[in-house]
Formats: C-alpha cells, sequence, structure tokens
C-alpha cells in the first residue's frame, strides 16, 4: 500500500474509534442482513465479538506499514475460520459489510480515495488470511 492510502485508512480510523461499538454493530447488522446464515456461527457475546473485530481492526491499521510482525497473527486467524465453516465466498461478504459499515460511520468522510484504501486494506489482509485457510484445508 502507498504511504498516501496508509494515511487515509488511519486518518479515517481515528474517526471511527469514538463510535467503534456502534460500528461493531452496525458491522454485523449487515453481516447478517446479506447473509443470514452467518448467524449461526457466531455463538457468544456479540457485544464482546464486536470488540475483538474492532481491536483486530485497530491493530491491522497501526501495522499497514509494516504488517510482517502480525502476518503470523492473521493467517493463524484464517486457520482457525476454515474450523467454523468459513468460506471463501464469506469473505467477500464480510469485505461488503465492512465497507458499507466505514461508510455509515464516516459519512462524507468516506470519499472515494478512503473507499478504495479501505478496500486494498482488506483485500491484502483477507489475501493473507485465505492463502492461509486453504493451504492446510
Amino acid at each position: 500500500m502507498t504511504p498516501e492510502k496508509i494515511a487515509l485508512v488511519r486518518s479515517s480510523w481515528q474517526q471511527v474509534l469514538p463510535i467503534k461499538d456502534t460500528a461493531a454493530q452496525l458491522f454485523y447488522g449487515q453481516l447478517f442482513e446479506l447473509d443470514p446464515s452467518l448467524r449461526g456461527m457466531f455463538k457468544g457475546d456479540m457485544v464482546e465479538q464486536g470488540r475483538k473485530l474492532m481491536a483486530i481492526i485497530n491493530t491491522a491499521v497501526n501495522s499497514l506499514d509494516n504488517l510482517a510482525p502480525i502476518l503470523g497473527a492473521v493467517e493463524e486467524m484464517g486457520r482457525r475460520h476454515v474450523a467454523y465453516g468459513v468460506t471463501e465466498a464469506h469473505y467477500d461478504t464480510v469485505g461488503s459489510a465492512l465497507i458499507w459499515t466505514l461508510g455509515k460511520g464516516l459519512g462524507e468522510q468516506f470519499t472515494p480515495a478512503v473507499k478504495d484504501a479501505w478496500v486494498e486494506t482488506y483485500a491484502t489482509l483477507a489475501s493473507a488470511m485465505k492463502k492461509a485457510s486453504y493451504a492446510t484445508a
């Protein structure tokens, strides 16, 4: 990713952090609307799940200029998701829900350039997760 795209993701993420609990609720609401079958994959407390999601995104955003230290954890997360029943198609649904959520949360600040930077960020991380998960499947 270019330094400009990293800066866009980081600055927009700073705007999401104050509303991270709401953003998590929006994300999961949209995810389950896009694919109601995914609801069954989540057995635990959804508030806690949302907090975990926001923490993972925060770590990724803070590591965009050097993903190497977190790549192992990202790949392991991909391998774990296979056991949960996640398929390759689910990554597209998650990406759509994430981008939709960011658009809702950022409003007018979700410019085409910001959207493009987030799409690239998600694609990079999802690709690493998918690669790891299907290498062991």
